[in-house]
């Protein structure tokens, strides 16, 4: 089976799962190769739903997950997005197919996985999204405000720059608890107000930083 059809299966079992249902996610990740986000020798396992190791101590996110917190984002085509751990460019790319016609910012805090992410969104084509490294804990302030914005590791709180760097309206998600399970939490800014709702528990690799561990 080739990767191809390897992808179209994930998202058909993704979808029969209740993981996936709105299409912009779905035609985003059957564009997406994952197989371009990991090494050489994980590429066999590139369309299995479990996360993998990307090196530096840091995971690429299992689909289910990626297919979940892309739901939730909901990204518009001319939305401006900052997404905090880059890690190897996958979750980025994702929202580069759906925001076509805005732009990602995305920080990463460890510059080797920077470069990688870099890489690879440059060997696929990618223009519109920009990587930044510095602590993702206090956001990307030059480029505020955000219409989305989304952490792909977890915080012991809500970072207060990643609030004030919130459009209104807008939706930030983010893994919050411990450093070995969070909640992921959906935060709505509405009329200047936050409102906050649990989507359920997920295990990411700790948000570290000023305003994280």
């Amino acid at each position: 089976m080739n990767r191809k059809s390897e992808r179209r299966g994930l998202i058909k079992k993704l979808k029969s799962e209740g993981y996936l249902s709105n299409e912009r996610v779905i035609e985003a990740m059957l564009k997406v190769p994952r197989e371009e986000f990991i090494t050489e020798y994980q590429k066999s396992y590139a369309y299995a739903d479990r996360p993998l190791p990307i090196g530096e101590g840091q995971t690429i996110s299992a689909p289910h997950m990626v297919a979940i917190m892309t739901e939730h984002l909901d990204v518009e085509e001319d939305h401006k997005v900052l997404e905090i751990g880059a890690g190897s460019g996958y979750q980025a790319a994702i929202l580069a197919e759906i925001a076509n016609k805005g732009k990602i910012y995305t920080v990463e805090r460890i510059p080797e996985l920077a470069k990688k992410a870099e890489e690879n969104l440059n060997r696929i084509g990618y223009k519109n999204i920009e990587i930044i490294i510095s602590d993702g804990s206090k956001g990307y302030k030059k480029e505020a405000p955000y219409d989305r914005i989304i952490v792909t590791a977890g915080a012991p709180r809500i970072p207060e720059s990643l609030l004030k760097q919130l459009k209104d309206p807008g939706k930030l998600l983010i893994p919050v608890g411990g450093r070995m399970f969070q909640e992921l939490k959906l935060v709505e800014k509405k009329k200047g107000e936050f409102s906050t709702k649990n989507l359920g528990g997920c295990v990411f690799v700790p948000l570290i930083g000023d305003e994280g561990w």
